[in-house]
């Protein structure tokens, strides 16, 4: 373990603190957000506050020297990121821990683990970077089980091998994003998957997730960066052949990709790199409709163009992150490569905006790094900075979420005003009092958009995590409703869970039951997630 020890109760190190003009600024932003002249701050939890129910399982003599019981590791490994979870740990609430947290050197002790958690009727449940929001990592409530190991992937945080030729590495699951673009940096080559979570998340999570990352458009998902997987199971050892593509079968990578821990854990990946940017072409462009700006990006995305950032912001959510003037719809537009100029593509992009009505920025088009200053710099900040106010606005009352989702264009508009209808009355049945509930795309396809939602509420610190779920469900509704998806990249976990069975074919739910049955036949694997054990 680390001698910096990560947050139970909040994003990042526990040496980490905001200063003081950041927090000040986000004060006063959530204050007039929402309408509260003084906030009151619940400070954040401390060890000694927190009583948790003695270890159910004793760990045994060959695994002592990998596992544990000490109180952080069971405290931090209880919850992920979101900010439910973070509202439970504010609340001291911390009723049920993993009961053993076990750090695995290598897939002999993983194997080991696994035979016996088999052997005592104890759920496994694999631990990436924890930064999930969905409940993934949580232990199951189920009398079955007469315990919960928590398997924290730390150890497995190497770059294994570089194949420069193939422009490909093979590389451990545990490693986190950070560490990950450390090792590749002298080969020249980067995977460039950044997202939100990138500096607390692991390869292995992005893969058993499905993340997505940096790239709005071309290589969106994890998927389009495996080459292959190797992963213990319950019953063995998968390893998938390493390929460009095959149309041999059904994909073994594709069983896995997605499958949140359910059906192995994920120990080795090969995966596509990419050249280092060296050309880079970005500015912003407003639209004084959202919908105009909507059709702009949809004749973007089937022009071929591919940009690397395409990511259109509602004027109300441009203007709280001052990127803009809350009277215009901000796109922040962006290509790169590591091989030749932009301008062509840029040139081509900025046409289609201006055929809707959009007026793009030349003074940030003629920067050098424009992405970093001006409105999407501003944009880009805030975003980046998000995850560490999470606890600072839960311990004033105020939630911040999201919900997200994807959807062809012809079905757009409708989930639009369906979705945020949907969200602003949920907000003001929860709480009895306004809130906002924004839109962005994150990522966009020819076929359709990656609407983002976010709101902001403020609530009854006491009833903070059902309020969070509550509102979050009403929201949830409208979107399966509306014909999008429960999820585009923030997995189903137990959170998802019921609107996953509803959108799954049923058929499929059955194939899917039965290749757990052969992988981890008495079901310890996250119990819950995705299936229910048998």
């Amino acid at each position: 373990m680390s001698a910096r020890r990560r947050k139970y109760w909040g994003w990042g190190y526990e040496d980490d603190a905001v200063s003081a003009e950041e927090l000040a600024w986000f004060e006063n932003a959530w204050a007039k957000h929402l309408g509260i002249a003084k906030f009151e701050v619940t400070p954040p939890p401390r060890m000694e506050e927190i009583t948790l129910r003695a270890p159910r399982i004793a760990i045994p003599t060959s695994l002592r020297d990998i596992c544990t019981t000490e109180k952080w590791d069971r405290l931090f490994h209880t919850y992920g990121c979101s900010g439910a979870e973070f509202a439970r740990a504010m609340l001291r609430d911390f009723s049920n821990p993993p009961d053993i947290v076990a750090y695995p050197r290598n897939e002999t002790d993983i194997i080991n683990v696994l035979d016996w958690c088999n052997s005592i009727d104890a759920a496994a449940i694999p631990f990436g970077g924890g930064s999930g929001v969905m409940g993934g990592i949580e232990p199951p409530q189920d009398s079955r089980y007469r315990g919960a190991v928590t398997i924290s992937l730390s150890n497995f945080n190497q770059v294994l091998e570089i194949d420069k030729t193939s422009q490909s590495a093979r590389i451990q699951a545990g490693v986190l994003g950070p560490s990950l673009e450390e090792q590749l940096k002298p080969s020249g080559l980067t995977l460039r998957f950044f997202l939100q979570a990138w500096e607390f998340s692991s390869l292995g999570g992005w893969i058993a997730t499905r993340a997505a990352g940096h790239y709005a458009t071309l290589y969106t998902h994890i998927d389009d960066h495996v080459e292959s997987l190797r992963v213990v199971t319950p019953s063995g050892v998968l390893e998938s052949r390493r390929l460009p593509a095959s149309g041999a079968g059904p994909s073994p990578d594709r069983m896995f990709i997605g499958s949140e821990g359910t059906l192995g854990i994920i120990t080795e990946a090969w995966v596509r790199l990419h050249r280092r940017p060296r050309f880079r072409a970005a500015t912003t462009v407003r639209f004084k409709d959202f919908y105009q700006a909507a059709d702009a990006v949809r004749a973007i995305t089937q022009a071929g163009l591919y940009p690397a950032n395409c990511r259109l912001v509602e004027a109300a959510e441009a203007e709280f992150t001052e990127a803009g003037d809350g009277k215009h719809d901000l796109l922040v537009l962006s290509f790169e490569s590591g091989d030749h100029p932009l301008e062509p593509w840029m040139k081509r992009a900025l046409e289609l905006c201006a055929d809707y009505g959009g007026a793009y920025d030349k003074d940030a088009l003629n920067q050098k790094d424009s992405q970093r200053s001006g409105a999407a710099g501003a944009w880009r900040n805030k975003f980046l900075r998000g995850p560490y106010f999470r606890e600072h606005q839960i311990a004033r009352g105020v939630m911040r979420d999201t919900v997200e989702t994807a959807i062809t264009w012809d079905r757009f508009k409708n989930l639009h005003a369906n979705v945020k209808e949907a969200g602003l009355r949920a907000i003001k049945e929860v709480t009895g009092r306004a809130g906002s509930f924004t839109c962005r795309f994150t990522h966009v396809y020819p076929d359709g958009p990656a609407p983002y939602f976010t709101w902001h509420a403020f609530g009854d610190k006491a009833k903070l995590p059902e309020q969070f779920l509550a509102i979050r469900a009403l929201a949830s509704d409208a979107m399966l409703a509306s014909g999008g998806t429960i999820t585009h990249h923030h997995a189903v976990g137990r959170v998802h869970r019921r609107w996953y069975d509803k959108q799954r074919p049923e058929l499929f739910a059955k194939a899917l039951s039965a290749a757990k049955q052969a992988l981890d036949p008495k079901s310890i694997l996250n119990p819950g997630v995705l299936i229910d054990p048998k």
